[in-house]
């Protein structure tokens, strides 16, 4: 797979992260993201109160800013059928390039599974007019984020401990070998924002 942020995030072999979502007191939300050594590697700044509306912000373990996310609203919004967002990473210079956009069809009706949520890298990794999507529900902590061969290159699960009650505060990601961490992070941000959890607004 083509690192997509950097190879620098690209693992040998699988990592499996914990994610812990925090007050939106604190750099409006968001989560921070432990290895198996509970050492932060990334956190996500979320919109709340210190931040714009449906703008994040990923950031490496030493709070450099790797993506920003941006979801796309105005006219184009209203008229399209999809709800659009875009990953920009920066660049040595400071301007900004795409990374991956996601896309998820709006509805008016709740439904218990991430339908139609697809992602298009840029560059591209597949034949087909997008990547990767996500399978399974993201409220529920049940999903799974699948290439367009219908590999699993990251998954989403709960965190249960004996005797405690689970919790979406706290959640495990599991990502392949060789599939960019920074970007599985920003995707696991939209769903977050999306569905109005840590980050949303």
């Amino acid at each position: 797979m083509i690192p997509l942020v950097s190879k620098f995030y690209c693992s040998s072999s699988e990592v499996v992260f914990v994610v812990r979502t925090r007050p939106h007191v604190i750099n409006g939300g968001g989560f921070v993201v432990t290895d198996c050594n509970q050492k932060v590697v990334f956190s996500v700044d979320g919109c709340g109160i210190l931040g714009k509306e449906e703008e994040l912000v990923v950031r490496d373990e030493k709070r450099d800013a790797l993506l920003l996310l941006r979801g796309k609203g105005g006219i184009f919004e209203a008229l399209s059928f999809h709800k659009i967002w875009k990953a920009y990473k920066y660049d040595f210079q400071g301007s900004k390039k795409l990374v991956f956009s996601l896309r998820r069809p709006k509805s008016c009706l709740p439904v218990k599974n991430d339908v139609g949520i697809r992602i298009t890298t840029k560059p591209k990794v597949s034949r087909k007019d997008w990547d990767f999507e996500v399978s399974g529900y993201f409220p529920d902590r049940r999903c799974s984020i699948i290439d367009s061969q219908g590999n699993a290159v990251a998954q989403i699960g709960t965190i249960k401990k004996t005797g405690e009650q689970l919790s979406k505060d706290i959640y495990y990601v599991s990502i392949k070998p060789g599939v960019d961490q920074a970007f599985i992070v920003g995707v696991v941000a939209i769903l977050d924002n999306i569905y109005g959890e840590s980050t949303s607004c």
